[in-house]
């Protein structure tokens, strides 16, 4: 793959900002960065930004073929799995080289309480018996937990989230991590906490969630990733560069 020189970069996670910068410092390299509609542009990218995306698998396909795009490099998020597919497949059709850039997934550990569900609204309908609730979902995921009535949840998100659930109370923070696991026990205790809902994100920055309510025995209704297609995928932006072969 030593001859790829334009590059698609599907982003929108903070690996995928780590390697437009890894990548942008190759000569060879022409960049260019697709991020989704809902997400924030850092002002940290280089090369040529894209918002909003393709409009679906056959716009994909055809900004790959007018662009003389080489190589695709997927490192959206683990959960945005109609955008890892449709690239997926775009490429197939296109016959280019699809890679994907994904942080491991975080593990059950000894003293870990979790209740595995498969989507944000199957967790919605597992909420019976708890009644504070920290909700770590992100904003884009709320809807499924609106008609949870006589709660009371905590919203944590990046950017400013619309969550009003029936005859509930709630509080938002708006913050990003990394976040230390004294914060996080700190919260938990300050909010009295009886469950925290997750996505398996993995990755360092909001890990410490997961450890703090191991730390006080809280349980974790974990929702796991979404199957992806069978594509070659790195968890290391160094293993992913060297088989690029810069």
């Amino acid at each position: 793959m030593a001859e790829v020189k334009n590059i698609l970069l599907l982003g929108g996670t903070e690996d995928a900002v780590r390697l437009n910068q890894t990548l942008a410092g190759h000569p060879g390299a022409v960049l260019t960065t697709s991020l989704a509609g809902h997400t924030r542009k850092p002002a940290h990218l280089s090369g040529e930004i894209i918002v909003g995306g393709f409009g679906g698998e056959e716009g994909l396909r055809q900004f790959i073929t007018v662009n003389h795009i080489n190589l695709v490099i997927d490192a959206s998020h683990p959960f945005a799995d109609r955008i890892t597919r449709n690239a997926f497949n775009a490429c197939a059709a296109a016959d280019i080289h699809f890679l994907r850039l994904q942080r491991p997934e975080w593990k059950h550990l000894p003293g870990d309480h979790w209740i595995s569900v498969a989507s944000v609204e199957e967790a919605a309908k597992k909420l019976n018996g708890f009644n504070r609730i920290f909700l770590s979902v992100g904003r884009q995921e709320l809807a499924p937990f609106e008609n949870c009535s006589n709660r009371y949840f905590l919203v944590r998100s990046i950017e400013k989230a619309d969550f009003t659930p029936h005859e509930s109370d709630v509080t938002f923070i708006q913050s990003r991590g990394p976040f230390l696991i004294e914060e996080e026990i700190r919260l938990l205790r300050e909010q009295r906490i009886d469950l925290l809902v997750s996505k398996n994100s993995g990755g360092k920055a909001t890990y410490a969630k997961i450890e703090a309510a191991r730390a006080l025995d809280i349980p974790v209704l974990m929702i796991e990733r979404p199957a992806l297609p069978d594509c070659v995928t790195y968890s290391e932006i160094d293993d992913l560069v060297a088989a690029i072969g810069f």
